[in-house]
């Protein structure tokens, strides 16, 4: 442990797996007091044998409990949205209600974070949003990933709206743009796909693998942390190359 997040304090959502949970262990070993928040309370406790404490269940789709645990949690130095969910099909297999649970899930989530966490960090004096988005929908658009690539492209606007709404105030808002990354979430897609599932999803990613989790987190470590300083409102492509 370096302390890069020394002393500063950051909430993270959907930290129970994946992208998250890789942050959460991340921003604690580097010294930040870390609130690790999920639905899945069994995997939040596991965390804190990773030096994440505090935990607490929160469905990111409630607005009126991501307020409470606002109220709750106070000021905080860092905010790394990643809530989401990945739909497969195209335009005609995403229904009406396809469409409002991802957008709510995978954008409004952060709408809703952001909005309740600003006005402390605004107190505090600055602070850094990092935002999970993705390759696709922003730099290369997937087959059969329709809503889900729309979301995230608004994800990345969402995040060059609040950069450039509050860079005078010590705010920075960057989000990540992962490629394949292997995750529970993503093993359970390549195992509804068949038993080849999981290489189809390595064979087209131009290094020959998948990405890590840990390796995510270690960009969302910089974004955090104040070496980043200079940047905000960057789209932060991390692909293996697959958008080339």
């Amino acid at each position: 442990m370096s302390d890069r997040l020394k002393g500063k304090r950051a909430f993270v959502t959907a930290a129970a797996a994946g992208i998250g949970r890789a942050s959460a262990i991340a921003f604690a070993r580097e010294g930040a007091s870390v609130f690790a928040t999920d639905i899945d309370e069994k995997a939040l406790a596991a965390l804190a044998a990773e030096g994440v404490k505090d935990v607490a269940r929160l469905d990111a789709r409630d607005s009126a409990a991501v307020a409470a645990m606002a109220k709750r949690v106070g000021g905080v130095d860092i905010l790394l949205n990643a809530a989401g969910f990945v739909h497969h099909g195209t335009v005609l297999e995403c229904s009406d209600e396809d469409w409002d649970f991802s957008f709510d899930l995978n954008v409004k989530s952060m709408h809703r974070t952001i909005r309740n966490f600003l006005p402390l960090m605004l107190e505090r004096g600055g602070g850094s949003i990092v935002n999970i988005s993705s390759a696709a929908g922003v730099f290369k658009a997937a087959p059969n990933r329709y809503v889900y690539g729309a979301t995230k492209a608004a994800v990345a606007a969402l995040t060059r709206a609040v950069a450039a709404d509050f860079i005078t105030k010590g705010i920075r808002c960057n989000c990540i743009c992962p490629g394949t990354i292997e995750t529970p979430s993503m093993l359970g897609r390549a195992a509804a796909a068949g038993p080849s599932g999981r290489e189809m999803f390595i064979a087209r990613q131009p290094m020959g693998r998948l990405g890590t989790a840990e390796e995510i987190a270690l960009l969302a470590l910089y974004l955090a942390s104040d070496e980043s300083a200079f940047t905000t409102g960057v789209a932060h492509i991390i692909d293996g190359g697959w958008t080339l």
